[in-house]
């Protein structure tokens, strides 16, 4: 059992909490760059799909799991963010100025949506934001010169440096591209958190009536969440859109919405390595189900099983299944586990017990 000692206020919100945690993360990072060397163009492409699940993941938890504003509407800036990205490369804008423009442009999307939305609660926002993704779909028709309409767009490679990056021609600069991106916003996120408008974040999440006693404006600080949520997604869009190389008003759908909400629930609520984790699950459970209907079709004499919904529906039995068991996710079991083996045996089984009370004027509301 390792024990930290913390001396002074600023080794509390350092990123790492020590060397050796800072050293097996650059071990998992060097190993998941040397991904092109050790996996086929199949299973990268897979692990390259995983990262960009995992950058929108990270921009919808900003949203719902530091700030505690529920959204089913992320969809929308994913669409944005694609099809800002491929304007402005259609316009003639470089790609390292296109996409961090697109991911601007998105953010300031947020914001529009935002005004309206600050005075929604829970299920009210929910729903509020769920119209945005079921909207998008008409307004991508509409704006036919610029989005193609039904017919959609198709793209080709990026020029980064006048060296092609294709996702199709070069698999390996692909996913080198993905993972810069995935590990600078990884690393913005984690300053964020150490930040005053990160904490102002989580205080708002966890009680708006006391973070407002603190001298926090709340709608200040829900609109920038919405902002830099909305702005991370715009780049994931953007990036799912070169992955995927063509795309239409059906490829965002509100399904996508629902996709992102599991993922960041089952990871892990409230927590960078809960999109990771819940990245992995959403991008791999397909390609497992996939695997094994062939095998229970071998088995019974048939080709495949084919059930239709079946996909969506093993979905929805892990998310309640978490909700009911595990609410703090994939991460909070393993903190679970990390710590019984730390502290055995002097491990409590309520040490992660959630604290249930309210204020009264939080009942009210």
């Amino acid at each position: 059992m390792r024990i930290v000692f913390k001396t002074d206020y600023m080794q509390d919100i350092r990123p790492w909490k020590d060397r050796y945690q800072l050293v097996l993360y650059l071990i998992l990072l060097t190993v998941v760059a040397a991904a092109p060397w050790w996996l086929d163009e199949f299973y990268l492409g897979e692990l390259t799909n995983v990262l960009i699940w995992a950058i929108a993941g990270l921009g919808l938890m900003i949203l719902t799991g530091h700030t505690g504003q529920v959204s089913l509407g992320h969809a929308a800036f994913l669409a944005f963010g694609c099809y800002a990205n491929v304007a402005l490369i259609e316009a003639g804008v470089p790609f390292l100025v296109a996409f961090p423009l697109a991911g601007i442009l998105t953010g300031i999307a947020g914001v529009t949506v935002a005004i309206p939305a600050l005075r929604l609660h829970g299920i009210y926002l929910a729903i509020f934001t769920m119209a945005l993704s079921i909207l998008m779909d008409d307004i991508i028709v509409l704006s036919e010169p610029i989005t193609g309409g039904v017919a959609g767009k198709y793209v080709g490679g990026v020029e980064i440096f006048g060296h092609l990056v294709d996702r199709w021609g070069t698999p390996d600069q692909f996913f080198w591209l993905v993972l810069t991106v995935a590990v600078l916003v990884t690393l913005g996120y984690i300053n964020l958190l150490r930040a005053p408008l990160g904490r102002s974040f989580i205080a708002v999440r966890d009680s708006e009536v006391s973070a407002q006693a603190m001298g926090i404006d709340i709608a200040r600080t829900k609109m920038i969440s919405f902002a830099l949520s909305c702005a991370v997604t715009g780049w994931a869009g953007a990036l799912m859109g070169l992955f995927a190389g063509a795309f239409n008003n059906e490829t965002f759908s509100v399904l996508i919405s629902i996709q992102l909400l599991m993922m960041i629930v089952i990871g892990g609520l409230g927590s960078i390595h809960g999109a990771f984790l819940g990245a992995i699950v959403i991008g791999f459970l397909p390609q497992f189900l996939s695997i094994s209907k062939e095998y229970a079709g071998a088995l019974f004499g048939g080709s495949t099983v084919a059930i239709p919904g079946l996909e969506f529906g093993i979905f929805g039995m892990i998310l309640i299944a978490f909700i009911l068991f595990e609410p703090m996710g994939i991460y909070g079991r393993w903190l679970k586990i990390r710590t019984w083996f730390e502290l055995f045996p002097f491990y409590r089984k309520d040490m992660f017990k959630r604290q249930k009370s309210y204020l009264k004027t939080e009942r009210l509301r």
